[in-house]
């Protein structure tokens, strides 16, 4: 799955978030999304399939590992499952809202294989931060 893109939305009084026809089309019109803690503040949204995915990917750590041990507690305790309404709606859990500090105005990007959620001014600071280092990010980005 490629998920790309920028969208602007609004959260309603319910703290509902639209999703786009689009993105809801590539996810397969999922019925059921999970809303995760995410880094830098953010939140993301997996399919199913996707999470299952990235619970593979940290299953692959020793059970040994303690700092994989804490972070699997304190992710998959906090993960939600979201039912997504007739009309393309989910509801952000309160606790999520708050991790993530958002506010009204949102934004919702594709990154490859899940979305994330940001409140809209936190996601313009990051893209002011990070912007004008793009070139030495895609540089070490690809190096590996």
């Amino acid at each position: 799955m490629l998920l790309t893109g920028t969208y602007p939305r609004t959260l309603d009084e319910k703290k509902r978030l639209a999703l786009p026809r689009r993105l809801r089309e590539q996810l397969g019109d999922p019925t059921v999304l999970f809303v995760t803690p995410g880094p830098d503040q953010c939140l993301w949204v997996f399919t199913r399939e996707g999470l299952e995915r990235l619970a593979e990917k940290l299953d692959q750590a020793p059970a040994a590992d303690a700092e994989a041990r804490v972070f699997r507690r304190l992710y998959f305790a906090q993960t939600e499952a979201v039912d997504v309404d007739r009309t393309g709606r989910i509801l952000v859990p309160e606790r999520l809202m708050q991790f993530a500090g958002l506010s009204r105005e949102a934004v919702l990007l594709g990154v490859r294989d899940h979305l994330e959620l940001w409140d809209a001014q936190r996601w313009q600071q990051y893209v002011e931060q990070h912007t004008p280092r793009f070139d030495q990010v895609a540089e070490s980005a690809f190096a590996k």
